[in-house]
C-alpha cells in the first residue's frame, strides 16, 4: 500500500501493544514498540532507495527482497534491537522485536492484497503473487485507522480494547473484499470462457473493478461495475515479431531485462521508423484511458544499436490504476 497507510498501521498496532499490561503500564516500553511498529511497517520499503540507480534497478527490486521469507526477521531484529536499546529497555527487547515483527508482517501481507504483488517467497521463488483485492490506498482502511489513533491521542477511548475491535474489523473487511473479488472473477470466467488468467485491479472506491483477461490469442480488457462487464477493449497478441532481429537486439537492454522481470501479460510492438526502430513490452494488466500506462520503449538506429530507452509508468502516481 501506500507509504501513508503503512505508517498508519504501523501506529495504530503500537496502540493495539497495549493489550500487553508490560507494554501499557510502562511508557518507556510504550514508545520503544511504538518505535519499533512504526519502522517496522515502513521497513520493507526502504527498497525505494534502488531509485538511484535507476528505474530498472527500482523495478527489479522493489518488492522483492525486502518483502522475502526471512525479511521480516532482519527488520523486527535490526529495528527491535535499535528501538529497545534507544528507550533503554534492553530487558523487554523480545516485546519489542516480536511487535516489529508484526507490523513487518502486515505491511507484507497488505501489499500481498494489492495488484502489483509482492515476491513474497523469494528466495525459494521469484514468482510475483498478488490478490487484486485492495487498492493502493484504501479510503475506508485509512479513515478507520485514523480515527483510531484520533481517538487514541484524544484520549476517548482505551487503546488496547479499541485497537482490538478496529483490527477485527480489519481482518473482516479484507475478507469481505478476497470474497468480492472472487464472485467479480467468477462472473468474468463465466462471462468470458477459457482464459489463461484474469487480473483485477479494484477502484478506489471499491465499487467497480478494472479487468484484464489473457484469451488465448488476444487479451480483453474492460470494467465490472454493479454486476455489468462492460469490454473496452481487445488486444491482439503479436506472435510474429517475438524473434524479429530488432527485438532480440532491444532485450539486450537493462530496462526491458528489468520489465521482463516482472510483467505478467506482456503485449510486443516494433514499430519501424524512418530512422530505426521503436520496440515496445507493454504489461497489459495495467491499462489507462484504452492505453497501457506501464512498460518499456527501446530506440534502435538501422544497426540495431541500441540509441536509448525507457521504462516505468506514463501516468501520475494519482491516476488510475492505484497499484
Amino acid at each position: 500500500m501506500d507509504t501513508g497507510s503503512h505508517l498508519l498501521f504501523g501506529a495504530t498496532l503500537g496502540g493495539l501493544a497495549m493489550l500487553d499490561p508490560a507494554v501499557s503500564l510502562h511508557p518507556e516500553i510504550g514508545y520503544a514498540v511504538l518505535a519499533g511498529t512504526v519502522l517496522g511497517s515502513h521497513a520493507p520499503d526502504f527498497d525505494v532507495l534502488a531509485r538511484l540507480k535507476g528505474q530498472a534497478a527500482y523495478i527489479r527490486n522493489h518488492r522483492g527482497i525486502t518483502h522475502s521469507v526471512p525479511a521480516p526477521l532482519v527488520w523486527a531484529a535490526v529495528i527491535g534491537l535499535g528501538s529497545a536499546f534507544l528507550f533503554g529497555v534492553m530487558e523487554h527487547v523480545l516485546v519489542v522485536m516480536l511487535w516489529t515483527l508484526a507490523a513487518v508482517c502486515f505491511h507484507i501481507v497488505l501489499d500481498l492484497f494489492n495488484t502489483y504483488g509482492v515476491q513474497c517467497l523469494r528466495p525459494f521463488s521469484r514468482k510475483w503473487w498478488h490478490l487484486d483485492a485492495l487498492c493502493l490506498f484504501d479510503p475506508y482502511l485509512f479513515g478507520a485507522h485514523a480515527l483510531g489513533l484520533s481517538c487514541w491521542m484524544l484520549g476517548v477511548l482505551p487503546p488496547g480494547p479499541m485497537f482490538a475491535c478496529l483490527y477485527g474489523a480489519t481482518v473482516l473487511y479484507i475478507a469481505v473484499r478476497l470474497r468480492l473479488r472472487w464472485r467479480v472473477k467468477r462472473r468474468l470466467q463465466l462471462q468470458l470462457g477459457n482464459t489463461a488468467g484474469i487480473t483485477l485491479v479494484p477502484s478506489l472506491a471499491g465499487g467497480s473493478w478494472q479487468f484484464t483477461a489473457d484469451c488465448g490469442d488476444c487479451y480483453r480488457a474492460g470494467t465490472i461495475a454493479g454486476g455489468q462487464i462492460h469490454i473496452e477493449s481487445t488486444v491482439l497478441k503479436n506472435q510474429q515479431s517475438e524473434h524479429a532481429p530488432a527485438v532480440r537486439a532491444a532485450m539486450e537492454a537493462d530496462g526491458v531485462k528489468a520489465f521482463l522481470g516482472f510483467a505478467d501479460q506482456v503485449y510486443l510492438q516494433v514499430e519501424e521508423k524512418h530512422d530505426g526502430y521503436e520496440v515496445s513490452w507493454k504489461d497489459v494488466r495495467f491499462w489507462r484511458d484504452k492505453q497501457m500506462a506501464f512498460g518499456v520503449e527501446v530506440l534502435l538506429d538501422r544497426d540495431m544499436n541500441v540509441l536509448g530507452h525507457h521504462v516505468g509508468w506514463s501516468k501520475r502516481s494519482w491516476e488510475s490504476p492505484h497499484v
